[in-house]
């Protein structure tokens, strides 16, 4: 893709995280910080792009115009409804939304309904994968290594999707993450749901839309995202240099929800997210020295079968 597109792909995804009122006043702050944090890239500032959406400067049209290609239109509209999808299921206006874009860019009906009906699936998957415990388990049952070792494993599958170039390896994550800290909690006696869940992954500070838009900005301006078949490895050592946040965020969420669960969940709003603060700088330094497990990891992950892997974890 060329400049011009990642722009308006970009810009689309923006304009799909805005759509939703919830959405805007939860997360434009964060969103905003992501787009500082990006900065420029390949002739990308994402900052103007932000400012951009945020006054209704550009419009649906504008964006469609700067997407010539059907790859890079197909590919937009990937990302958008994985925006859409990445704090659960849509809302009316997001389905709204996505159905001008499908218009606008002249999308086929049955392809875009099939990647949508992939991409909602992963957004609903339960949390769930047995009945949890009804009271909270004495501190000492728990094996704690145990945990620990599902944690790393948990923030290296991550690590490794945020490698694969498919949108929905990148939404595979936050359901995942869901996962890993429902059965932190279920391991301590509690039963949750994905409601306590989501509450729990915004208080130590995670938006779930703005964490899709980081981590698929990632790839997509480093030249991953949408690349197919043997374009895979040819940037897996840039990328997983370069970023590695889904390693760190995840090994931060699992361990910060350990203590908070073994804790009784004591732990105060602040102290969540000094925590998650302070052992999400653990996991990026970690990253380096789990790269070689993240690598192979990717190479042996089959894109195929997203949906089953969150589903079965």
């Amino acid at each position: 893709m060329n400049p011009s597109e990642t722009r308006a792909i970009v810009t689309l995804s923006l304009l799909a995280a805005f759509v939703d009122g919830d959405k805007h006043a939860r997360e434009r702050d964060e969103i905003k910080r992501i787009a500082e944090g990006l900065s420029q890239a390949d002739g990308v500032h994402l900052p103007t792009l932000y400012q951009d959406v945020l006054m209704k400067r550009v419009s649906l049209p504008d964006v469609s115009a700067a997407l010539l290609s059907p790859e890079s239109r197909q590919l937009g509209y990937e990302m958008a409804v994985c925006v859409c999808d990445a704090d659960g299921a849509q809302s009316d206006a997001e389905r709204a939304f996505l159905a001008d874009v499908r218009t606008s860019l002249g999308l086929d009906a049955g392809q875009a309904t099939q990647f949508t009906a992939q991409a909602e699936a992963l957004a609903t998957a339960s949390v769930t994968s047995a009945a949890p415990a009804s009271t909270p388990a004495v501190a000492s049952t728990v094996d704690q290594a145990e945990l620990d070792q599902a944690i790393l494993n948990a923030a290296i599958l991550n690590g490794a999707l945020e490698l694969l170039p498919e949108t929905l390896s990148t939404m595979a994550i936050i359901p995942l993450q869901m996962k890993l800290v429902y059965r932190i909690g279920q391991a301590h006696g509690y039963a949750l749901d994905s409601g306590h869940v989501k509450d729990f992954i915004a208080t130590v500070g995670v938006g779930l839309t703005s964490q899709y838009l980081e981590q698929a900005g990632r790839k997509l301006l480093g030249g991953l995202l949408g690349k197919m078949g043997g374009g895979l490895l040819r940037g897996v050592g840039k990328q997983a240099v370069s970023s590695g946040m889904s390693f760190a965020t995840t090994y931060a969420l699992g361990h910060v929800a350990k203590r908070y669960y073994a804790g009784g969940r004591t732990l105060s709003t602040q102290m969540l997210k000094d925590a998650y603060a302070s052992v999400t700088k653990e996991g990026q330094g970690l990253q380096a020295r789990y790269l070689p497990a993240i690598q192979e990891k990717a190479r042996t992950l089959d894109p195929t079968q997203i949906l089953s892997m969150v589903r079965g974890a």
